[in-house]
């Protein structure tokens, strides 16, 4: 993995091609997180390999290029949601007009849904912690928080999912 920093370094295309490859995914599921749909998680991936992909040599410590990508991940998520709040939406009578689905839908709570619940922060970490399996140390270092405002905040965070969980009378 080193070396493959080192070539793309260098200027090895290949080399960087073949190492973002391997981070691709975990890329894509933390864009989604915070853009919540397919296509504007598909748009932060290019971004990131756009700017990873210019900015390499600026990589100071290749062991950890995962943690380098994840941050320009959350950066670029963070630079389309503020883009998009600017976006003005339509009303709901008029996007009935528009077609509707189904309306006999029954609602259910996802764990996605209890996670909108949390503001970006508390967002980044829980699913820094327990989907990307970064530890507390790490996770300071990608969002540059103290490491005892990491803990808080992840704290935090559980303590509000356990609240909506239990409101939602799915918790025993």
């Amino acid at each position: 993995m080193i070396r493959l920093v080192h070539k793309a370094q260098k200027g090895n295309n290949k080399a960087f091609l073949k190492l973002f490859q391997q981070y691709e995914e975990d890329i894509y599921r933390m864009a989604f997180v915070y853009v919540k749909n397919e296509s504007d998680a598909l748009d932060v991936v290019q971004e990131v390999a756009y700017r990873s992909f210019k900015k390499i040599n600026t990589l100071k410590n290749p062991e950890y290029v995962k943690t380098w990508l994840i941050r320009i991940a959350i950066t670029c998520s963070l630079d389309l949601i503020r883009k998009n709040k600017k976006v003005v939406h339509l009303k709901q009578e008029y996007r009935d007009n528009f077609g509707s689905e189904e309306e006999d839908i029954p609602l259910s709570i996802t764990l996605q849904d209890l996670l909108n619940q949390l503001n970006e922060h508390e967002r980044s970490i829980v699913m820094l912690k327990y989907y990307e399996g970064y530890s507390f140390s790490e996770i300071a270092e990608l969002v540059d928080m103290p490491l005892g405002s990491v803990k808080s905040v992840l704290y935090r965070a559980l303590a509000k999912l356990r609240n909506e969980f239990k409101e939602a009378d799915f918790y025993e």
